[in-house]
């Protein structure tokens, strides 16, 4: 298992819209530099890149939430 790490703190998001379906979903494939979410600071968003490929399996951190810098937001196979 791969987890995803935050780049930098801020409030994580799952989805690029909040009525829009999250970027990824159990059983996707994930490859290298594909967007899963969104980290916003000081209302800047910054793409969250998948750093190796593999399945996803589930996001760690729910969406809205606040994340810390290092922290897991998401898990691949």
């Amino acid at each position: 298992m791969t987890e995803i790490p935050s780049p930098l703190p801020g409030t994580f998001y799952q989805r690029p819209e909040p009525d829009a379906a999250p970027y990824k979903s159990k059983g996707d494939n994930v490859a290298v530099g594909e967007v899963i979410g969104l980290i916003e600071v000081m209302k800047t968003f910054i793409e969250v890149k998948a750093e190796s490929a593999g399945t996803f399996e589930s996001y760690l951190a729910e969406n809205a939430a606040p994340v810390q810098a290092g922290a897991a937001l998401a898990r691949l196979a």
